[in-house]
Parts: C-alpha cells; sequence; structure tokens
C-alpha cells in the first residue's frame, strides 16, 4: 500500500542519521518487498535542505506523480531518502508558492529556522540562543561580529574522529582532503560584509531582471552587514549540511544500493538528488561494493556542490582533481545534471561561500561574486566541467533525443527551472514533469 502522503505506489521510505545509519526494520521492509512486488525499475530519491519528513514527502509525492503515466509498461517502484539536513523558513519549499512557505528575509533568526536548528544540532541549544540573540540585537562593531563568527563556528564543528569529517571536500590536492572551512578561520566581520554585499547586489540584479514595464533600472539594495551575517550562519549550516550529505551517501545508501542489488540481483536502481540530495547520490557511488553494477541511472537536480566534483584534473591545479573523479564510471548508465541560470542560490551565493570556505584550496582576497570566475562554480548553475566526453543539451532538445547510455551529460532546464524569489531563486523549483521524463529517460525506462 501507498503511504497516505505520497500519491505513488509502492512507495517505501530509507532513514539515515548523520553517521549514514540506516533504520532497519525500514531496510529489511525494502529489501523483502521489492522482491515481493516484482520491482524491475527503482527510483531513489533524496531531497536537500529538508528539516522535516513532511516536507521531503511533498517533494517526493509531487515529483514521483507524473511518472505512472510516463511509464505506464514500467514495474517501478519508488525510495524517499529521510535524512537530517535543514532548510531555512525563509527559503521556498519546491514547488509551492512563496506567499505560503517562507517569510520575508531579514537578519532576525525565525522560530521556524531556530526549531530547525535545535533538531539538526541536537545538544547546542545555548549557542542557537546566543546566536538568535545577537541577530536580533545587531550589535555594533567589528568585535560583535567576531564573536558572532566565532559561535557559528562552534555550532557545525566536527570532532576529528567524527564520521562527517572527512566528507567536506569536493576537489582535493593529491591526497588532502581537508575539512576544516576557512569560511570560519578568517575573518568573520570580512565575511559578514561580503555576504551583505553579494545579497544586495542579487536582490538588485533580481529586481531590474524581473520588471517588464519599461521603467528605469532598479536602484542598487543598500548593503546591511547584519543581512550578511545571517547568510553566514546559512552557509555553515550547508557547509555541515553538505558535509552530512557525503557521510549519507557513501556510508549509508552506497552500502544500500549493495544490499539491494544482493536481495534483487535483476533490480535497476535510478538515483536522483536535488540540491544537497545531490551530493549524497553521488557519493553513495563512492560506498557501493565492489562490482556492483545496479545502478543504471543518476540524475542531479540542481546538485549544491562543485561543477569539478568529477574531474581527474583541476584546471587552477593540475595536481588535484574531483573528489569524486571516475565514479561516474559506476553507473552502468549516464549521470546527467540538470542546471538553471535563474537558480542564485548556486549562481551568486554558492560561489562566494565556496571561496570563502577554501573548496578549491587557493582562496585569497575578496571580490564581487560575478567576478569570481568558473572555479567556484556549482553543478547545479552550469552543469558538470572539466570532464572529457561531456555532452551538452537543452531541456527540449534533451526530450526529442535520445540521451547518452553513459559518461556526464548536462542539461539546461531554465525553460522550466526558472520561480522563485531571494535568495535561493529557482534553486528548489524541480517539480516539472519534463524533469520527470528526464530521470525516466536517463535509465532507459522510456524512449
Amino acid at each position: 500500500m501507498a503511504d497516505p502522503e505520497v500519491g505513488v505506489t509502492p512507495y517505501w521510505e530509507l532513514t539515515f542519521d548523520a553517521d549514514g545509519d540506516v533504520n532497519a526494520k525500514q531496510r529489511d521492509r525494502l529489501l523483502r518487498e521489492v522482491v515481493d512486488r516484482g520491482v524491475k525499475d527503482l527510483i531513489v530519491f533524496a531531497h536537500g535542505w529538508n528539516n522535516d519528513r513532511s516536507g521531503a514527502t511533498r517533494l517526493y509525492s509531487r515529483f514521483f506523480e507524473p511518472m505512472p503515466a510516463l511509464a505506464p509498461n514500467a514495474r517501478l517502484g519508488y525510495v524517499g531518502v529521510m535524512w537530517p539536513a535543514m532548510r531555512f523558513a525563509d527559503e521556498p519549499i519546491p514547488d509551492f508558492e512563496r506567499t505560503v512557505s517562507a517569510q520575508s528575509v531579514g537578519p532576525a533568526l525565525d522560530k521556524g529556522t531556530r526549531s530547525a536548528l535545535l533538531t539538526v544540532f541536537p545538544g547546542r541549544a545555548t549557542l542557537i540562543d546566543q546566536i538568535a540573540r545577537m541577530l536580533d540585537q545587531q550589535p555594533e562593531g567589528e568585535a560583535a561580529l567576531e564573536e558572532y563568527g566565532r559561535l557559528v563556528r562552534l555550532l557545525v564543528e566536527l570532532r576529528p574522529e567524527a564520521p562527517g569529517a572527512a566528507f567536506a571536500s569536493d576537489t582535493q590536492a593529491g591526497a588532502d582532503s581537508r575539512s576544516d572551512p576557512e569560511m570560519f578561520l578568517g575573518n568573520a566581520a570580512l565575511m559578514c560584509h561580503e555576504f551583505g554585499r553579494a545579497l544586495a547586489q542579487d536582490a538588485a540584479g533580481a529586481g531590474a531582471e524581473t520588471g517588464s514595464d519599461g521603467a528605469a533600472e532598479a536602484a542598487p539594495e543598500v548593503p546591511r552587514v547584519w543581512d550578511g551575517a545571517h547568510e553566514l550562519l546559512r552557509q555553515a549550516t550547508y557547509f555541515a549540511m553538505k558535509r552530512r550529505a557525503g557521510t549519507v551517501g557513501e556510508r549509508g545508501l552506497g552500502r544500500m544500493v549493495g544490499r539491494l542489488a544482493q536481495a534483487a540481483p535483476g533490480l535497476r536502481v535510478h538515483l536522483v538528488g536535488h540540491s544537497f540530495g545531490g551530493r549524497l547520490v553521488s557519493f553513495a557511488l563512492r560506498g557501493m561494493p565492489k562490482g556492483v553494477r545496479a545502478v543504471k541511472s543518476v540524475t542531479l537536480l540542481q546538485a549544491a556542490f562543485s561543477h569539478y566534483a568529477f574531474a581527474a584534473r583541476l584546471p587552477q591545479d593540475v595536481r588535484g582533481s574531483g573528489v569524486l573523479h571516475g565514479q561516474q564510471n559506476r553507473i552502468d548508465g549516464p549521470l546527467v545534471c540538470c542546471f538553471s541560470r535563474f537558480d542564485s542560490a548556486l549562481g551568486t551565493i554558492y560561489p562566494l561561500a565556496s571561496r570563502t570556505a577554501g573548496d578549491d584550496r587557493t582562496a585569497a582576497g575578496f571580490g564581487l561574486p560575478r567576478l569570481l570566475g568558473p572555479r567556484w562554480g556549482a553543478l547545479g548553475h552550469d552543469g558538470v566541467q572539466a570532464v572529457s566526453g561531456t555532452k551538452a543539451f537543452r531541456l527540449s532538445d534533451a526530450l526529442a533525443a535520445r540521451l547518452p547510455v553513459s559518461g556526464c551529460v548536462n542539461i539546461d532546464a531554465s525553460s522550466v527551472v526558472r520561480r522563485g524569489g531571494s535568495p535561493a531563486g529557482a534553486h528548489s523549483d524541480i517539480c516539472h514533469r519534463e524533469l520527470a521524463q528526464v530521470v525516466l529517460a536517463a535509465g532507459r525506462v522510456i524512449r
């Protein structure tokens, strides 16, 4: 029987904790029933930043909804991955109107975001209260911003021996995969000012771009440093969720795919991930047991990690590589990356955060986001980069053609992934029939 919150059947959930350990009852039920139900193609979807089960299930229900009609003769099964990630309450929920799901952006910490922080960072209520108090009071002076930065760092830091400590990087130099974020080791006040300028620039650009009455160009927004401080907290939690996504993918979902391949040898698994869920399903490739070829496709939707993650060599450092280089070869099918230029979370704020986190190992100096260049780009903004043989399509062309059966494939989905306000833009606008069709075509479920 289908879960009452999800309108497709058969549907299962798999819940993982922050260290990648799976709910044993859900695991055993899936392993047993996927065989009993005669499922041939299993669609496994991992959400991005959601802070509760209801938000994730709404996303899965809306995204899966067109699939039975698109593939009426297929024997489909569906899995919703649940992992402890969070969403700031001022960000829209995928495919839900902003007026319902989000509040106006400002420096103060709203009740919903505070509750989410308490859930995903258990045992740190005192720190969260101190951070919320500073965001509310907005004390003046650089010393206050430095103290705020110290509290944010304490909130997200892990012990060196914690499982997630090894999963922070998207790129590496040689064997280096360090996890200390330079974002929190530098000048916190400077970063708050920089994030404030980036937000003001993005808001001004969005206002001018959406104008349609021929009016004069929108006046520039005035940067506000405590808006930047709020963004520093957001990026700190993103860093923690990014690290956690890799942990859950490799230590959790990757091993689970191995169990599925063993329990149902003919099962065809199709991994789908949105935002940091894209990082989760990609790291699952690295965590699969040797020789497992059950994954027939991977589809990334607005994936929030480096566009060089799969590169064998980094353009800015030929000694370095993407942390997942070569992992696309573990797929018995293509790695499809859908991206959109309307995703301002990945087009403006992500590059700035990646640079200040030192994600390419050569971070230095500050500049406006639009001058940062490609080294800090995200997969969901411009697709897979620096991987030989990568094919590129516009969405309409991809739907009309037969997709490649292997290798990396970039699809510009800007024609449908285009709705959303500041600060995330269209990052969560993914519930479209066309994207469901891409998933099924990538896995050769439909042609």
